[in-house]
């Protein structure tokens, strides 16, 4: 008996190391996963709106492997959590529907442009100013930073990690790796809240969606266990070096669709 695979999902087997790599950033470095989920969807013959939302549909299991492990290793504070966390649910839901009225081109335009004002403003907080020891935790600020984090999520397809970690390390002075778990948590409630609209509108594929980001949450869960082994440096280089090289790929994907229009 031979097993018929849906040309698509055919078509993204062979991608599944690709996600695998996804699924150790994510962990490590406090992304959903999505910045590199898009362009594989994307590779695999999905349309832009399409591969957006099956993006985000696998940044759950992703970050929902991520989360657990940082949960279990006790270095998730409970009021900064649930902060940032409702907020980035909240606001992934109530924009999930906003990015559907949009041109293709310019979804992958915006973020283009999201990678490349964060490739100049990653800073490890080494050279920053820092959180006295023992000081209290910004509530406010980590819900301000889980709404940007839900924005992006609900409109771009992609998690909001690689917005969230700067802006609490460089804004809030939140320590690199706090930020990492922080961000790691807010995303998986921001991508759940919207892939519930995008799965009930018909715009994620589930299938997909779910052998991509189960694949990727193996990955994610013995990365972020590895975690405190990586240092701030070389966490703030890695993700440098990662929004340029996206900010460049979506660049190049959204002038193909303009000009193809």
């Amino acid at each position: 008996m031979t097993l018929m695979l849906p040309p698509q999902l055919g078509g993204l087997l062979p991608l599944l190391p690709l996600g695998l790599v996804a699924g150790l950033l994510s962990g490590l470095l406090g992304i959903g996963g999505g910045l590199i989920f898009s362009p594989l969807l994307l590779l695999a013959g999905l349309a832009p709106h399409q591969a957006l939302a099956t993006s985000t549909l696998a940044i759950v299991p992703t970050t929902l492997a991520g989360t657990w492990a940082h949960l279990r290793s006790g270095r998730l504070p409970r009021s900064g959590g649930v902060a940032i966390a409702g907020a980035a649910a909240l606001a992934g839901g109530g924009f999930s529907r906003l990015g559907h009225g949009l041109e293709g081109w310019l979804l992958l335009a915006l973020q283009a442009l999201m990678y490349g004002i964060l490739a100049v403003t990653i800073t490890p907080r080494s050279q920053l100013g820092q959180l006295e020891p023992g000081a209290d935790l910004p509530t406010t600020g980590l819900a301000a930073v889980g709404t940007v984090a839900g924005i992006a999520g609900g409109l771009l397809g992609v998690g909001g990690g690689l917005v969230m970690v700067p802006l609490m390390v460089r804004v809030l002075r939140v320590p690199m790796h706090l930020a990492i778990r922080f961000s790691t948590l807010a995303v998986l409630a921001s991508a759940a809240t919207a892939s519930a609209t995008f799965v009930a509108d018909g715009r994620a594929s589930l299938t997909m969606g779910l052998v991509l980001g189960c694949a990727a949450a193996v990955a994610a869960q013995w990365s972020a266990t590895r975690l405190d082994r990586f240092s701030e440096e070389r966490l703030a280089w890695m993700l440098r070096c990662l929004t340029i090289l996206l900010a460049f790929d979506s660049s190049r994907r959204a002038l193909t669709l303009l000009l193809a229009g």
